[in-house]
């Protein structure tokens, strides 16, 4: 299913403090609304939404990034429908609603909500009440409610589309949320486990709370990965991880995967751990012919047992032959599939030389590679 995720910063969030709207504030260096977009492209989320006010457009661009930018109205269900609408004939089959306030929604969470609406209609996440409640009146308590069955609600909510469109076109307005609206049109909403860090900030105190959260800086590491290989005799090329019809074959010691190779260098790179060769020395017979998709997942391995995770990836091959376009789609799924991670966090393009050089002359292929490892 087609799911987008709609990010609402429309409020004017001063009660958090620092002069300006809380979600242009910066967290740990970037806006709380950029930590929320980051957050659902984390979990490989890559149709997104920032919903902002129509003063705060400045500032939407800044942390939107690829997100698509919709104005928006005096409340926050008007803001939530204006997106909607936005989407409304797109291909759109789910739909995330999330506040920008809670910058720190963790991948699983997210993960949980769209597992739901595999067998739901609409599915929010929420914290049981486990502390005991008043109810006040003057500064006194007048009464004590029972918290039996009661959750705190969070975001995200995730509905499937057209129902949740509906109801807000047909809701008279004033919900505090999008499971209000739901359940005024009559649609079940079940309720999974929310999150204790998927904290939201009002005040300046949560601000403070999430800074501890985050914990010290991350740890970004980038690396570049460059290799080459000649054409020989064959009728295809290994190209990263996909077999491509081809009327010569690329010589090296393995299978001459000049994609893969590059990019396990990347990622070596980034680690300062040496290169291929180093790892997988040449002149040992046993790789002789081997599938590169060994090297690159044991480069990926080795992020992984120094604590990084793969947050980005970007091949380029050069060549003037054969045609990389149409396989580009199936080269990034393996390569997500070898890496672990989702193919929207692969690029695989190509370019030519122009004629010029050993590429341009058709002697062989070159690639270029660039990894981004993040810890924690």
């Amino acid at each position: 299913m087609t799911t987008a995720a709609i990010i609402v910063a429309a409020g004017r969030g001063l009660r958090a403090g620092g002069g300006v709207p809380k979600q242009w504030r910066p967290l740990g260096g970037v806006p709380v609304a950029g930590r929320a977009l980051a957050a659902f492209r984390a979990a490989g989320l890559g149709r997104l939404v920032l919903v902002h006010h129509p003063d705060d457009r400045a500032e939407a661009e800044a942390a939107a990034g690829d997100a698509l930018l919709v104005a928006g109205g005096a409340t926050r269900a008007e803001s939530v429908r204006a997106a909607l609408e936005a989407l409304a004939g797109s291909g759109v089959e789910r739909v995330l609603i999330h506040d920008a306030a809670r910058p720190l929604v963790p991948p699983g969470l997210i993960a949980r909500v769209l597992d739901a609406l595999e067998t739901h209609a609409a599915a929010a996440p929420g914290l049981p009440v486990t502390d005991a409640l008043w109810r006040g009146r003057e500064g006194l308590v007048e009464a004590a409610v029972d918290r039996g069955g009661l959750w705190a609600a969070q975001t995200p909510q995730g509905f499937r589309f057209d129902a949740i469109l509906a109801a807000h076109r047909a809701h008279p307005g004033g919900a505090a949320d999008d499971v209000e609206v739901a359940r005024a049109a009559g649609i079940a909403v079940a309720i999974v486990p929310g999150a204790a860090e998927n904290l939201k900030i009002t005040l300046p105190e949560d601000f403070a709370r999430a800074e501890r959260l985050l914990g010290g800086p991350m740890d970004i590491r980038t690396g570049t990965g460059f290799d080459v290989h000649a054409f020989g005799p064959g009728d295809h090329v290994m190209l990263c991880g996909v077999a491509v019809p081809h009327g010569r074959g690329l010589v090296g010691h393995s299978d001459a995967d000049v994609g893969m190779h590059a990019l396990a260098d990347a990622i070596y790179g980034a680690l300062a751990d040496g290169d291929i060769g180093r790892h997988f020395p040449p002149a040992d017979p046993q790789w002789k012919g081997a599938a590169s998709e060994i090297f690159l997942a044991h480069a990926a391995g080795r992020a992984r047992d120094r604590g990084f995770r793969l947050a980005n990836c970007d091949v380029t091959l050069v060549c003037e032959q054969p045609r990389i376009g149409p396989h580009a789609g199936a080269m990034r799924a393996r390569l997500a599939a070898i890496l672990g991670i989702e193919p929207g966090r692969v690029s695989v393009k190509a370019t030519t030389s122009e004629r010029l050089g050993f590429t341009g002359r058709g002697e062989g292929i070159a690639a270029m590679a660039s990894a981004t490892l993040v810890a924690p």
